[in-house]
């Protein structure tokens, strides 16, 4: 273990600084350090895997690392934009988004879990359908046609609710007050 410590620090000293220097290039200081951290993090669980030489290899898991942050930012940029969206129109009735926000729910938890599974990985988590297919365990194509089927279910689905009638409402019944005749 300690042998193999002692070549993992030489690995890390012969090559933080080509990793740091790949990642500011492409993203800037700011991302560099956690990328850095991240692609040692990786290369230290896979230590037996890496090749000779291991700057390409260290550099392609730097590539992904820098991609996966890219991705989160991007996430955490829409999720802001959203919230933000929510308190720019307070005039608007947020009734009917709800309304509509349930009926989308009902219509999705109508479906089967093979047809959840690919619309939630590709509309909520936004992977597209080669990364959703790697996630499922499928081809590409599979993927896009599993999607295909789903989103036509989904549209059947939402048809169908809008078509229903109503859910009995709440109505009150008036309440004399003590004393008084009906």
């Amino acid at each position: 273990m300690a042998e193999e410590a002692e070549r993992f620090t030489a690995l890390y000293d012969a090559c933080r600084q080509h990793v740091w220097a790949y990642a500011v290039s492409r993203a800037g200081r700011q991302v560099a350090d956690e990328v850095v951290s991240e692609t040692f993090v990786i290369a230290w669980r896979r230590f037996a895997d890496i090749p000779e030489p291991p700057l390409p290899w260290l550099l392609g898991v730097a590539r992904n690392a820098l991609r996966d942050s890219a991705r989160a930012q991007a996430r955490r940029e829409a999720l802001t934009a959203e919230v933000q969206g929510w308190n720019e129109s307070p005039e608007e009735d947020f009734a009917d988004e709800v309304a509509d926000r349930n009926l989308i729910l009902r219509a999705l938890a109508s479906l089967g879990e093979g047809d959840r599974e690919a619309l939630v990985l590709t509309a909520w988590h936004g992977l597209h359908a080669h990364e959703a297919a790697k996630v499922v365990g499928c081809s590409a194509t599979t993927m896009r046609v599993r999607l295909h089927r789903a989103r036509k279910r989904l549209a059947q689905a939402l048809d169908l609710d809008r078509q229903a009638p109503p859910v009995a409402t709440f109505v009150p019944v008036a309440v004399k007050a003590v004393g008084e005749e009906a």
